[in-house]
């Protein structure tokens, strides 16, 4: 029998002393044969170096000097990778002992599969499991205000997400992506831009992988826990950091990716979720006001990266303009079968 693919597992850690070493060890749990993790910490004092000296024999761990912040650190630990695959790993995720070897046999379902993302679950920071399964995530979805959202968040899980589908992009928690799209789309050796420094960077990766043709898709199979922490309705309960970069990078990703068409299509609902978080920012969140001059000093790097973007995008203006509704969207996707998936093995190695 061949080999299976390559899978490069990166995670970044920051202080995440809480999470890391069960996160490690339901990697290193998985019932997937060909395996790399690799690890970068972004100057953690918090102990968290201590717990990855523990895993040093099994895992390829790198210490940076300084936070560099997620995406950065992200393209970092892609940039040391050799698999066909990544699933980019947040520390505070626990994955169920099927999950990559799910992801990987649904990604062989269409050759322009880019990314797969499975069946979030939330969990405690104590990794209690409430009494009664809730969703995290089953991949993201956009509105007409450019609001980015989790499918499911918070619902009990009853079951309703139990399709394959087409879904707009994956959290970045959990995202199996694949090797050809991470190098198709990456501008200037990026995939995850690392001006966004930390959130919503994932977005912007389904916004663009969409621009240039891949797709994104949910299985209902693979399962994992997720602690999550940012959610749109906990904003005065996160760090002031967190919440300026979350305003900074709304606009950026909206600089990188939208089209005309899409626009003149939301004009309205769009100015005014503009006007509601610029008033916001002016009367309860004075914090997040830095966003906007970091917005004016990188104008011209972003506009490049747009300009880069739009000369290779491959869709259409009708496609791009289907993904933003007020209801989550998603598309019907045939479930993988064995003779499907060797059939597309066969055809990926030639």
């Amino acid at each position: 029998m061949a080999q299976p693919e390559l899978v490069s597992v990166t995670i970044v850690t920051y202080n995440s002393g809480r999470f890391i070493k069960r996160c490690l060890e339901s990697v290193l749990a998985q019932k997937y044969p060909s395996l790399e993790v690799i690890v970068v910490d972004n100057n953690s004092t918090d102990g968290t170096v201590d717990i990855l000296e523990q895993f040093d024999d099994r895992c390829r761990v790198f210490y940076n000097d300084e936070n560099t912040g997620f995406a950065a650190a992200q393209n970092q630990a892609i940039h040391l990778s050799r698999g066909e695959w990544v699933l980019t790993l947040n520390p505070d995720v626990l994955l169920l002992p099927n999950f990559i070897a799910q992801l990987v046999e649904a990604g062989y379902l269409h050759p322009r599969i880019g990314a797969v993302c499975g069946k979030l679950l939330t969990i405690s920071a104590t990794f209690d499991l409430p009494e009664r399964p809730r969703v995290d995530s089953t991949g993201i979805y956009f509105t007409p205000m450019l609001r980015h959202l989790d499918r499911g968040s918070q619902e009990v899980d009853n079951g309703e997400y139990s399709n394959f589908e087409y879904v707009f992009g994956a959290t970045a928690a959990a995202a199996l992506y694949r090797r050809e799209m991470i190098d198709d789309i990456s501008i200037d050796g990026e995939f995850f831009d690392a001006d966004f420094f930390v959130y919503r960077e994932d977005a912007d990766v389904a916004w663009r992988a969409q621009l240039l043709g891949w797709r994104c898709l949910y299985t209902p199979n693979p399962r994992a826990y997720h602690v999550r922490n940012v959610l749109p309705g906990n904003r005065r309960a996160l760090p002031a950091e967190i919440n300026m970069h979350s305003v900074k990078n709304r606009f950026l990703m909206r600089i990188k990716n939208m089209t005309a068409d899409l626009y003149k299509r939301h004009w309205f609902w769009i100015t005014v979720r503009d006007a509601v978080v610029i008033a916001c920012c002016f009367t309860r969140e004075t914090s997040s006001l830095k966003a906007f001059p970091a917005i004016v000093s990188t104008w011209k790097r972003v506009w490049a990266k747009r300009e880069i973007i739009m000369r290779r995008r491959r869709v259409t203006d009708e496609y791009m303009a289907s993904w933003f509704q007020k209801e989550p969207t998603a598309r019907p996707a045939p479930k993988p079968t064995p003779a499907r998936v060797q059939s597309r093995l066969k055809t990926a190695r030639g």
